[in-house]
């Protein structure tokens, strides 16, 4: 088909689903107008606008088609070399996705031929466009087998899920090739932990999917996410923190946005018990799970999981009372440790050795006087309230040092007569 009948083909399906879908007649006019005045940033904005509101703007064409696949089709891909290539992958995914919604749209081999079909002109598409069309396509893959209700234990499904953990690991160099600095970064890398996380949250373990998960919402508008995805991206989060083996910085997690749609739910205890663990609050996590005793039952992780959970609480009551303690003065007595961390003190020596076994601590320890001698503390995200007290101990060590440096003016010429 020659460029003019490309041009007219797409004019005259935009204008026909003007008059089909009055409601929508003026984003279709938008459309023609843009497409005639040849400015396709303009378009390919627009149409990533339309399309990314199903609820609203997904439709029949007279044919009875899915109308964001007619739209794709018959107006952007004739013109896919005149835009913006990200932009044409996020437009396709939005299509392909569209075909996974309610009948009669629900079609899986169709949405995987649009990012398929796509990623055959590869080159075109350069390094990053490519690895965001793959990491959809992998959702998109989980995304349908999820749907599907398949156990993952079928040999479709270990297929399935083995070819994700594939382009997974081999995007992850490509992930890491791109600047953070670049405009296109953030997309593409929300995009692939999204893909990760929701990987990692069908095989486990929730260790691997703490560290996706966070990395998803550090590159992620999350008020651009449904409520729904927010509360069920915040609820797995925090659960994954407080059973992933190896997880001790809550801090992270609690300041994380996408937490903040738990408060005033009946999930609201799990912030509760992330900002006690931050704190390294033993009794202040023990009355929360006390006062909510019967909806963590209900949290089949946490029950199994209980008793690794206590251990975290526990060790990380240790780290932050190291940090607590000015640099110089980090000699912790066993029968201290023992009223802070809230273990017997025949325990304490093994809540040391655990916590340098860990590298939450480097230090000394003294079984004979009973005490440790503690010269680093693992480095991770504070709350306000952390940060408040470090920044006293910084104006505190100013002032040390100022007096030191008078003292030095002072003495400097006695010291060289001497």
């Amino acid at each position: 088909m020659s460029a003019a009948a490309a041009a007219n083909a797409a004019i005259d399906h935009l204008e026909s689903m003007s008059t089909l879908q009055p409601d929508l007649s003026e984003q279709y006019q938008n459309l023609v107008n843009l497409y005639q005045k040849k400015l396709w940033h303009q378009l390919t904005m627009s149409t990533l606008d339309f399309v990314s509101t199903p609820s609203a703007t997904l439709r029949t064409t007279a044919e009875g088609i899915n109308s964001y696949h007619a739209l794709f089709e018959k107006v952007i891909l004739p013109i896919d070399k005149k835009i913006n290539q990200l932009n044409l992958a996020r437009i396709a995914s939005f299509v392909a996705f569209s075909l996974l919604d309610d009948p009669p749209y629900k079609d899986g081999v169709a949405a995987r031929s649009i990012l398929e079909n796509l990623l055959e002109k590869r080159d075109t598409l350069g390094p990053a466009c490519a690895l965001y069309t793959e990491a959809r396509l992998g959702l998109l893959g989980l995304t349908v087998l999820a749907r599907s209700g398949e156990a993952l234990t079928t040999e479709s499904s270990v297929k399935a899920l083995e070819s994700t953990k594939e382009a997974i690991t081999k995007g992850r160099p490509v992930l890491a090739e791109l600047a953070d600095t670049e405009s296109e970064a953030a997309i593409v890398h929300s995009a692939f932990y999204e893909t990760a996380m929701t990987y990692r949250k069908a095989v486990g373990p929730p260790e691997a999917y703490y560290r996706e998960a966070i990395q998803y919402v550090a590159y992620t508008n999350v008020s651009e996410l449904s409520q729904d995805e927010r509360y069920n991206i915040a609820t797995d989060l925090s659960l994954a923190a407080l059973t992933g083996e190896g997880v001790f910085n809550f801090g992270e997690v609690v300041a994380a946005p996408a937490l903040q749609c738990l408060e005033g739910t009946e999930l609201s205890y799990l912030v509760e018990l992330l900002s006690a663990g931050a704190r390294g609050d033993v009794h202040g996590f023990q009355r929360v799970a006390d006062s909510n005793a019967e909806a963590i039952q209900k949290q089949p992780t946490l029950v199994s999981r209980a008793e690794a959970v206590k251990e975290k609480i526990t060790l990380l009551a240790l780290v932050n009372m190291v940090f607590e303690r000015p640099s110089l003065e980090r000699t912790l007595s066993f029968e201290d440790i023992s009223d802070r961390v809230g273990v017997p003190l025949d325990q304490v020596e093994w809540v040391i050795m655990r916590a340098l076994s860990l590298n939450l601590i480097k230090g000394i320890m003294d079984e004979v006087d009973q005490t440790v001698d503690v010269s680093w503390v693992m480095p991770r995200a504070l709350t306000n309230k952390q940060m408040t007290e470090l920044a006293t101990r910084f104006g505190e060590w100013a002032v040390k040092v100022s007096k030191t440096k008078d003292y030095m003016m002072e003495h400097t010429g006695a010291l060289l007569n001497q």
